[in-house]
């Protein structure tokens, strides 16, 4: 098989997993967080020399053809495809910082989190002002989960988060720190509390950070957020059309459309192109169409468009919405990355962020067979 056809087999496996998910035989860590936001649910895996993450708890993954064996104490592991072996992959380990506390007793796992294989990820905030009220709640969050589970802890304070970021550096290698934050009641929409933790972090570490929140009231937050030290920003869309936003974040989706447009490109003029990003979840409800053409109209602005799978979360009411399948993903993201190495913004070309990491979408793959 030569390089162009390994290339092809390689991303096309690794969406179709990404889409339903493994079955795992018995293994059970820190690395896999049970309920609450992020990638819950998922498990960090290494699968042809890339990390991708892997739902293990959601519905799809329970009848996924998909299973791994047992890991050895090295993390290695079988694939197999309906019982037969499809190749051998490579659980990402827990991290050694995971054992340690901060200077006030928080163990640092409820501080932070390790996504992929070496990027620290964080909610500041664990509280979102829309989340309890079924008017205004956006569908597909779990927040709230995290604390209930007491995984998390409500607000992670601005030495917590130095603390663990030095240590996680110091002894994990983490190269990129990605700060979100629920959405307080306040005008900035979290960027307040964004900018303390940026600068407090910055002080005592020189490591890449991308915060995310809503559009903020005042767009001079940008700047200030560039020079506490964030390298990047995502304000995160979700969904694209009107309709969808409507039905699935009724809240979220009375900060318009053409709002999120005048952030993007005001953020880009700070942050760069690339630089700034915006999640969006394909299979909520929205077109391949309509994700393509705003993933075209951000791109011309230079906003870099990660299209995700969606991953129901239980607890949530879109727990028993059926996920997008790999043809639908294959679909969206083969013409996008076509988009973005035509536009010079590729992952690999970004400073930090989800879309930097690529680990909760294949989208990154996908560029690298237009790129090679």
């Amino acid at each position: 098989m030569n390089d162009t056809l390994t290339l092809t087999h390689n991303h096309n496996l690794l969406n179709e997993i990404q889409t339903q998910g493994i079955r795992l035989a018995g293994t059970a860590d820190l690395t896999i967080r049970e309920g609450g936001a992020g990638p819950t649910d998922h498990k960090a895996v290494t699968i042809f020399d890339t990390t991708i993450m892997v739902p293990v708890f959601s519905h799809s993954a329970k009848s996924s053809p998909f299973e791994v064996s047992i890991p050895s104490k090295m993390g290695i592991a079988s694939l197999t495809k309906n019982g037969e072996k499809v190749t051998t992959i490579r659980f990402i380990e827990e991290p050694r910082f995971y054992k340690e506390t901060s200077s006030d007793g928080i163990p640092f796992w409820k501080i932070a989190r390790l996504h992929s294989k070496d990027v620290l990820a964080t909610t500041v905030l664990q509280n979102c002002i829309r989340y309890k009220e079924k008017e205004t709640s956006c569908q597909f969050c779990a927040i709230g989960e995290s604390l209930k589970y007491d995984t998390t802890i409500a607000y992670k304070k601005p030495h917590q988060l130095a603390e663990v970021a030095k240590r996680a550096v110091e002894l994990d290698g983490v190269s990129q720190f990605v700060m979100t934050t629920g959405t307080p009641a306040s005008a900035d929409r979290g960027a307040k509390i964004l900018f303390e933790s940026v600068a407090a972090v910055r002080e005592v570490v020189d490591i890449p950070i991308q915060v995310q929140c809503e559009p903020p009231d005042d767009f001079q937050w940008f700047d200030l957020l560039k020079k506490a030290g964030a390298s990047a920003i995502g304000m995160h869309l979700e969904a694209v059309s009107d309709r969808t936003r409507n039905k699935i974040m009724p809240g979220k989706a009375e900060v318009s459309l053409s709002y999120y447009f005048e952030a993007f490109k005001s953020a880009v003029a700070v942050f760069g192109r690339g630089n700034v990003s915006t999640y969006i979840l394909a299979g909520l409800g929205d077109t391949q169409d309509e994700i393509l053409e705003m993933s075209q109209q951000l791109i011309a602005i230079g906003v870099y468009p990660f299209v995700v799978p969606f991953v129901p979360i239980r607890n949530t009411p879109l727990e028993n919405h059926k996920g997008p399948n790999k043809e639908f993903m294959h679909d969206i993201l083969d013409p996008l990355a076509q988009a973005l190495v035509k536009a010079k913004m590729t992952s690999d070309t970004l400073e930090s962020g989800c879309a930097a990491c690529g680990a909760c979408s294949t989208l990154s793959t996908f560029e690298k067979k237009y790129v090679a």
